[in-house]
């Protein structure tokens, strides 16, 4: 079986919802965050979900070649600090073996007040 990315995603959050119970994810298009990223897309959106439910985030970020170093000591920082967070369950930061400027952010959050909390 062929998995594109996108089905790839989906793939992801089946399983993450068989393993953890339901999950609200959606999956949307946002700018590019910062310079060094070149592209990126984001899920974010609740889908009416109960305020108990986890929040589970994922994030495709296309980096800049000539920006790795900076964006690897930024996002180490930024993983570091968020796992610190209350109702932080888990920020994993994982890097393309395809495409080496390519990195998939996972982040589960325990429910909606912590999203929140990690958007301040």
């Amino acid at each position: 079986m062929t998995m594109t990315r996108t089905t790839a995603s989906v793939f992801l959050c089946m399983m993450m919802t068989l393993l953890l119970g339901p999950v609200a994810t959606a999956f949307t298009a946002s700018p590019p965050a910062s310079s060094f990223i070149t592209s990126t897309s984001r899920s974010s959106t609740r889908l009416n979900a109960a305020p108990e439910t986890p929040f589970a985030v994922i994030v495709k970020a296309e980096i800049e070649p000539d920006r790795m170093a900076e964006f690897l000591e930024m996002i180490e920082t930024n993983a570091r600090e968020t796992r610190k967070e209350p109702g932080c369950v888990r920020f994993d930061v994982l890097r393309s073996q395809d495409a080496p400027n390519e990195f998939f952010f996972y982040e589960l959050y325990k429910n909606a007040a912590a999203i929140d909390y990690h958007k301040q």
